[in-house]
């Protein structure tokens, strides 16, 4: 037996097509029917989905705030100017020069020719494509394993809820696309069709090169190999083994997708790469909000939960077969959003086409192959509308990136200055060819004991050691960071110059010999008048 297919029933395996109108009887009607498919009514929605409800892209337009972008962008600018890979870190003057590779140089292509293109805008409506086409992969794989697209429209719409705590420019949703494809092509395979593994191989050639969380793809097959190698039928559980053709198979593909992988511009250097941070950055992992546990009184986390107990009372009360990979999948998804916050995308991934399954069989769902295709239609035009409505103006954008960072700070920073920065801005000074001390990457920061100087620094540990242990003379930060007021009642240090962000005050010390404590220059200004956000007035 080459796969599984045990069914899950009441829904089948096979999905069967919503498309089906009440009979149209002139062209125009046909045409509509063809046209204006319940798929796509569900798509349209889905696609309006992150611009209304998502920080990033709703009319707040937070997607530039994201610190990672600008250093991402500075890296593909310097690879696309400059025709090489970068083995050596350029940006700062605390780690420059040294050896460092760039794992998710893939994935920073798009944003930037996107940002040639059309500026900010192209970076919004890269970030909008590509959460969009994450939704629609999981609203597709749902509809394919529950037959039914209400159902596969409701898991969407939770999992969206889910992955938008990774929502912004980020290069991880590119990332996700690819374990999406995985996931599909197991899912094909379970239900007899076998030929899709081959395409594992350039998957994760792909993979590799847009971002370190293929590991976790490879552990999935790995983990799917396993799982099906032995049959097991008890309670629930009911799987049988793979053939040995079928075995076969599958380790040949799983060797192939292991040779794939050394196929990117740093050789075995980017497969080591995600283990190095498992392994070698605990500063990192401890200090980084996204890696913190999910609390379960926010959003996402009750999202979570309901699903938690959505899938449990559903197969509580109409219990189904499942496989064991199934479990270990459910699992793993959960275990790891629950420790890890960051997690949820990979647990939407992981779970909503199980998700849709469940809906469907938990609310008894008739089978919806009658449709409306005027309603459809209308459905779509007023997605296009909202979507013409919401999309910002570069000039927009232009003034929301001066509430985000204190740019006119950041420009006035010479070459020549060894300036002290909080991490939140050190890409957006990266991106601005000025030399930084860290920024949100962390990983060489950690591993040359910079990021460990700054943790002291920042926490009034041995900042004055650390300040002259790399010869800083200016410092770039918040008004209310504790390094802030010990340098405000310090002597030898002066405010030059203060600017006001919509979050935040952000002040510029230099180094002062003989300068009384609280010493501000004459120009400094005040920061200028609060920010706020157009709507909030």
């Amino acid at each position: 037996m080459d796969s599984i297919s045990t069914p899950e029933s009441p829904a089948p395996v096979h999905a069967e097509p919503v498309e089906a109108a009440p009979e149209a009887t002139t062209p125009f009607q046909r045409l509509l029917a063809r046209v204006f498919t319940r798929h796509v009514m569900n798509i349209a929605i889905i696609v309006v989905l992150p611009m209304i409800f998502s920080v990033s892209l709703n009319p707040l337009c937070r997607s530039l705030e994201d610190p990672d972008l600008w250093w991402h962008l500075a890296d593909a600018r310097q690879l696309v100017t400059t025709h090489h890979f970068m083995h050596a870190e350029p940006n700062s003057f605390t780690v420059g020069g040294k050896p460092w590779v760039n794992p998710e140089w893939l994935a920073e292509l798009p944003y930037w020719f996107s940002y040639k293109v059309l500026h900010y805008q192209g970076i919004y409506l890269v970030e909008w494509l590509v959460l969009c086409a994450n939704l629609i992969f999981l609203y597709w794989r749902g509809y394919k394993r529950s037959g039914h697209a209400g159902a596969a429209w409701w898991a969407a719409a939770l999992a969206f809820v889910l992955v938008s705590v990774n929502a912004g420019p980020r290069t991880i949703a590119f990332a996700y696309l690819a374990m999406s494809a995985e996931l599909a092509i197991l899912e094909a395979h379970e239900r007899g069709n076998s030929r899709g593994l081959w395409l594992l191989p350039p998957l994760f050639c792909l993979w590799i090169n847009l971002h370190g969380s293929w590991l976790i793809g490879l552990a999935l097959f790995v983990l799917y190999i396993l799982c099906g190698s032995f049959p097991f039928k008890r309670g629930a559980i009911e799987q049988e083994a793979f053939s040995a053709a079928a075995r076969n198979r599958l380790l040949t593909v799983l060797g192939l997708c292991v040779v794939a992988l050394l196929i990117n511009p740093y050789g075995w250097h980017l497969p080591w790469n995600p283990i190095d941070m498992m392994t070698n950055q605990k500063l990192n992992i401890a200090n980084v909000a996204e890696w913190k546990p999910l609390s379960l009184s926010t959003i996402a986390g009750m999202s979570a939960f309901g699903a938690m107990c959505l899938m449990v009372v559903v197969n509580a009360f109409k219990g189904r077969k499942w496989r064991i990979y199934e479990l270990a999948f459910v699992f793993f998804a959960w275990f790891a959003a629950l420790d890890h916050m960051r997690f949820l995308f990979l647990a939407a991934v992981l779970t909503t086409p199980i998700l849709a399954v469940d809906i469907r069989r938990g609310f008894d769902l008739e089978s919806d192959k009658k449709t409306i295709p005027a309603a459809n239609a209308f459905m779509v035009v007023a997605a296009l509308v909202v979507i013409g409505m919401i999309f910002p103006s570069e000039a927009k954008l232009t003034r929301k990136l001066g509430t985000f960072f204190p740019m006119k700070t950041i420009a006035a920073i010479q070459p020549t200055w060894r300036t002290f920065n909080s991490d939140y801005v050190g890409g957006m000074m990266t991106f601005q060819s000025k030399p930084e001390f860290i920024d949100s990457r962390f990983d060489i920061f950690e591993h040359e004991g910079v990021l460990a100087d700054y943790l002291k620094a920042m926490y009034l540990v041995s900042s004055f050691e650390v300040l002259d242990k790399h010869r800083i003379d200016h410092l770039l930060l918040t008004d209310t960071m504790p390094l802030s007021y010990l340098l405000k009642h310090s002597a030898g240090w002066t405010i030059i110059k203060r600017e006001r962000t919509h979050d935040d005050l952000y002040v510029m010390f230099a180094r002062t010999p003989g300068a009384p404590a609280g010493s501000v220059a004459s120009d400094a200004g005040d920061g200028g008048p609060i920010i706020k956000d157009e709507e909030d007035k």
